[in-house]
């Protein structure tokens, strides 16, 4: 079992830019697709990023693409989430969240662990 734990989370002015990472726990992590949910207040929780295990491929909504970048480092354990540009509707808290599959698409992106959640305040 690989537990994931986020940080990286804070208060931003629109324009500004934050990075999150995700550190996983465990010796898998490298075989494993990942990716990044967020969660607004009285919303579902939705999709925003996806990697392949090795960092070859990723996939992205449409509502950050051009705006965040997903990446890992496979030696560390790490994800990470760079988010440039933010506007107040990038508010949520966001998971860091890992795939079953070691293969294949990216999407649809399953999930089956979650980390607890980072806070992303983006003011206007």
């Amino acid at each position: 079992q690989v537990q994931l734990v986020e940080s990286g989370g804070g208060l931003v002015q629109a324009g500004g830019s934050l990075r999150l990472s995700c550190a996983a726990s465990g010796r898998t992590f490298s075989n494993y697709h990942m990716g990044w949910f967020r969660q607004a207040p009285g919303k579902e929780r939705e999709f925003v990023a996806a990697i392949s295990w090795g960092g070859g491929s990723t996939y992205y909504a449409d509502s950050v693409k051009g705006r965040f970048t997903i990446s890992r480092d496979n030696v560390k354990n790490t994800l990470y989430l760079q988010m440039n540009s933010l506007k107040p509707e990038d508010t949520a808290v966001y998971y860091c969240a890992k795939s079953p599959d070691a293969s294949g698409s990216l999407w649809p992106f399953k999930v089956d662990s979650w980390g607890q959640g980072t806070q992303v305040t983006v003011s206007s």
